[in-house]
């Protein structure tokens, strides 16, 4: 039997008030608990969606056993993703934290998904998405297609443009369009 939902993640920091506040603002949640140690957001209806414990100083990982692979992609984690209901969420959503100076350091259109990528104040990868396609079953049948095989991971926009577009009329259908 399969979970029902994810439930919520956890980010073990030394920044723990720098990195509530920093997810209150890029998932528009408030904070349901909070203590020296420990901190509990949401942004919906469920009692915690993102938390943050501080129980001491932590140590910087150990490198020097793999060089080859570089620092700034360590083994663990590799990113947090969130879904929006819509394009016009996601780019309200981009626009609203761009104004506060919170911007992606990459976006791409996956085609599954057009993503957008931000780092937190610790540096853990956060991608906000809207799904491309109206079911699953269409996202996955178009998985398995030879474009997606080419080009797995998808080609970079400029957010920027998309917002322009979406504001100027563009359709959804299009701006979800992958080029190659």
């Amino acid at each position: 039997m399969p979970p029902t939902k994810l439930s919520h993640v956890v980010f073990q920091t030394n920044r723990k008030k720098a990195m509530q506040e920093w997810y209150c603002e890029v998932l528009e949640g408030h904070v349901a608990y909070d203590d020296a140690h420990l901190a509990f957001m949401t942004y919906d209806d469920e009692h915690h969606r993102v938390a943050f414990v501080d129980f001491g100083p932590l140590a910087p990982r150990d490198r020097s056993a793999d060089m080859a692979v570089p620092p700034s992609d360590p083994p663990g984690l590799h990113h947090v993703a969130f879904t929006f209901g819509s394009m016009g969420d996601l780019l309200a959503n981009y626009t609203r934290l761009a104004a506060s100076g919170i911007r992606p350091f990459r976006s791409i259109n996956h085609g599954p998904t057009t993503s957008m990528y931000y780092a937190d104040p610790d540096g853990n990868r956060v991608e906000l998405l809207v799904d491309n396609f109206p079911s699953v079953e269409e996202a996955q049948a178009w998985m398995r297609s030879a474009e997606f095989a080419r080009n797995p991971i998808g080609v970079d926009f400029d957010p920027d443009e998309h917002v322009r577009k979406f504001d100027s009329g563009v359709a959804v259908s299009d701006l979800v369009l992958r080029d190659a």
